[in-house]
């Protein structure tokens, strides 16, 4: 039976990954970092099937114990500090735990490596789509991080003969998505508002364009890296693109209502440096992996909507928020 080390298990993709993994019939070991207040909500409904172990990616020592104790045959790297705007206001720590954090990891010689590359890495886009050999140009630091990441990455499966993978992901969300991130901010206030627990939505810029894809499609496409013969570096993405406004459009009308009617732009969500257009060119995947995205882009806003009405019915969130 095959043992997986997932960091950031606790996050999006760590959930979903930890049980697509365990239907594959892996022993899962999940890493979270010490704090006072680990939220294992994701991971709940599994998580007496993983097995959760205590380590940091600025702490180079914890990850080599938790690698020489468990000796995983697939490592995951999907823990990061990955919230675009916070990466602005916390620069040094982004970098901390997303670039050089990336190095710990490798530094450890273990045998099959994913790292989770990002779309954000080409930034100021240089060509459409983007594709596994388009020059990467950063826009934030969190993308800068990335950048680091994938090559130092590349760098390590070249220079020590490392089966180590990057998976340059475009945009995946799904109802475990962070409220601070704008697919799930909007689904969850189009429910808010339906529900008569809001009465309006404040974003940034709404002609943002971005290629959002289901993100348990997405961490079908992590595993199938490290199963190929051979190490390589692959974009997995819908090839299609829509934006923030088109997202509010399709998310209000899940719920009958106007999106015009209830959302506001605020100066104050706008980036220092904005990325204009993000859409991949997948058919590197689609060939040697086998692998295509399985739900669209109304599908997915669908599905968000309608997981965030079922939760706050579930809570019972009657009384009337404004704002």
């Amino acid at each position: 039976m095959p043992t997986a080390l997932i960091t950031g298990v606790t996050g999006q993709d760590g959930s979903y990954l930890a049980e697509f993994l365990l239907e594959k019939g892996y022993d899962v070991i999940g890493m979270v970092r010490r704090t006072s207040t680990v939220n294992f909500d994701r991971i709940r409904h599994i998580q007496d099937r993983v097995e959760i172990v205590q380590g940091d990616l600025l702490d180079q020592v914890s990850l080599i114990n938790i690698l020489q104790q468990h000796r995983p045959d697939e490592v995951y790297n999907l823990a990061a500090q990955s919230f675009v705007p916070t990466s602005f206001t916390q620069p040094v720590l982004t970098g901390e735990f997303t670039a050089i954090g990336v190095t710990r990891m490798l530094d450890a010689r273990h045998i099959r490596f994913y790292q989770a590359s990002s779309s954000e890495m080409f930034g100021k886009v240089q060509e459409t789509p983007q594709r596994e050999t388009t020059p990467f140009y950063p826009r934030s630091p969190y993308g800068a991080a990335k950048v680091y990441g994938h090559w130092i990455t590349v760098n390590y499966r070249e220079s020590y003969n490392l089966f180590a993978c990057s998976g340059i992901l475009f945009n995946h969300e799904s109802p475990r998505r962070g409220l601070e991130f704008v697919t799930h901010k909007i689904s969850n206030a189009a429910a808010r508002i339906k529900l008569g627990l809001q009465d309006e939505l404040l974003l940034g810029n709404l002609d943002a364009q971005r290629d959002w894809g289901y993100a348990p499609d997405y961490v079908h496409a992590m595993w199938l890296m490290l199963q190929q013969d051979h190490p390589d570096d692959y974009v997995i993405a819908t090839g299609e693109t829509h934006s923030v406004r088109e997202f509010c459009q399709a998310a209000f009308a899940c719920v009958d209502l106007d999106w015009e009617q209830y959302v506001k732009v605020d100066p104050r969500f706008y980036r220092p440096a904005e990325v204009d257009l993000l859409v991949g060119d997948a058919s590197k995947a689609r060939r040697v992996l086998g692998w295509q995205p399985s739900v669209t882009f109304n599908d997915l806003v669908r599905i968000m909507v309608e997981a965030d009405l079922a939760r706050l019915r579930q809570q019972g969130n009657h009384t009337p928020h404004i704002g």
